[in-house]
């Protein structure tokens, strides 16, 4: 028979963040590909544009038809791109390389079409670079590199039946000056608008990255506390039960029969090693290990009273304002866990405010349904700073670190408990 396997600590956390990293991550794919999308289309127009102008009024004759047949191509590549990644949200970086080439080649083959190598929009070979090295990993991004360079030694090797000159006499009024001024100002409104634009979009993956494994760490070291805590709990079980037999055989002994003194503090004793084993049982519950203590079924009257008079009794509080409106008593199941929870607000009231604590227990619903226990004190109150960082594990106003865990409860008094 195989022993079952236990979990490393925070395994669950790790496996959690690692997928929501990976939905991160394909969400940033995603929107990487629809800014690949957009361009190509101001591509494909810019294209059908710029052929246009060139051929019918500068007059320099293009083999127009095909020319019109690598756009239409480019263009029904990406509708088929926008069809085919609209219900998806898991694009990864072969997909983008993949498009990036695509882009690549159906520059090149404009170019070859226009000049080769004499087209002034050579250069926007540059712009294809720049997007593989903003949105790529290395490998791949250098593969644009290779694609590109390739690109642009082919326009040399192999021209095309086309070949642009430049008057620079005619200075700006030279069509290949005007195509270059014109090829730069594009490529920078692309390359500051779209680049931007995915920038943006890999530092808000990355900011939600950073966040998750922050998150992560935390939920991590709160689980290793709670594994130390019950770790702590059960080895205190066994001596918390042997005091507890000596203070029984010490009460039946000679020397405190016959001192009141003596019992009174045999009898605070008792009560306070109750609390601790109460406070352990508390502690195994939370991690899902009950010391032999299963619930019970009480009322709920029953399970408050007798919760206020078991804090009370083992509590120095000077005055205890309870109040129970309850129109009608419910059977409830007493649970340990709860009870533990109430006690604990109940003490960070007490240590604000030693002289006065206030409990308040309502229903209150459409019928009735939901229960408001309200602790209230008189203490000093949160300062700016717990405030500031109310919500986050370890704030703490007690002056001593480990202490805080920004509990969710507040006081209707003029000043607020301090946190747990």
């Amino acid at each position: 028979m195989q022993a079952a396997r236990t979990p490393a600590p925070g395994s669950g956390n790790r496996l959690a963040l690692e997928s929501a990293s990976t939905d991160t991550t394909r969400g940033a794919g995603m929107r990487n590909m629809q800014q690949l999308i957009q361009l190509r289309w101001i591509a494909i127009v810019g294209q059908l544009a710029t052929i246009f102008f060139v051929h019918f009024v500068l007059d320099i004759h293009l083999p127009l038809l095909t020319m019109l047949n690598v756009a239409g191509y480019l263009a029904a590549f990406n509708l088929a791109s926008l069809v085919f990644w609209r219900p998806r949200q898991d694009v990864g970086d072969v997909a983008l390389l993949a498009a990036l080439l695509v882009d690549v080649g159906a520059l090149t083959a404009q170019l070859h079409l226009s000049g080769g190598i004499t087209n002034p929009f050579v250069f926007l070979y540059l712009l294809q670079v720049a997007l593989g090295a903003v949105l790529l990993p290395r490998w791949a991004s250098w593969v644009v590199v290779a694609a590109s360079s390739l690109g642009v030694l082919g326009l040399v090797l192999f021209p095309g039946a086309i070949l642009l000159t430049i008057d620079r006499s005619h200075g700006i009024s030279d069509p290949y000056v005007q195509g270059l001024i014109a090829c730069f100002l594009l490529a920078a409104a692309l390359a500051a608008v779209f680049i931007g634009r995915i920038a943006r979009i890999l530092r808000d993956r990355d900011a939600r990255l950073a966040d998750l494994r922050q998150q992560a760490a935390e939920e991590e070291h709160i689980v290793r506390m709670g594994l130390l805590a019950s770790g702590a709990a059960h080895e205190l079980g066994t001596p918390l039960a042997t005091l507890s037999v000596l203070l029984g055989d010490w009460r039946r002994m000679a020397p405190f029969t016959g001192n009141p003194e003596l019992q009174q503090d045999l009898d605070e004793m008792q009560a306070q090693l109750g609390r601790c084993k109460s406070i352990v049982t508390g502690i195994l519950l939370s991690a899902g290990d009950a010391r032999g203590e299963s619930p019970a079924q009480t009322t709920l009257a029953v399970f408050l009273d007798e919760l206020v008079s078991e804090w009370s009794a083992t509590r120095p509080v000077q005055t205890l304002d309870y109040h129970r409106h309850l129109d009608a008593d419910l059977p409830i199941v007493s649970d340990s866990g709860l009870k533990q929870m109430i006690g604990n607000i109940l003490d960070n009231a007490l240590e604000a405010s030693p002289e006065w604590v206030g409990l308040e227990v309502t229903r209150f619903g459409e019928e009735d349904e939901c229960l408001r226990l309200k602790v209230s004190d008189a203490g000093p109150g949160f300062t700016s700073e717990t405030l500031a960082n109310f919500g986050k594990p370890y704030n703490s106003s007690k002056g001593r670190p480990g202490g805080g865990w920004a509990c969710s409860f507040r006081s209707t008094s003029p000043a607020a408990s301090v946190v747990a």
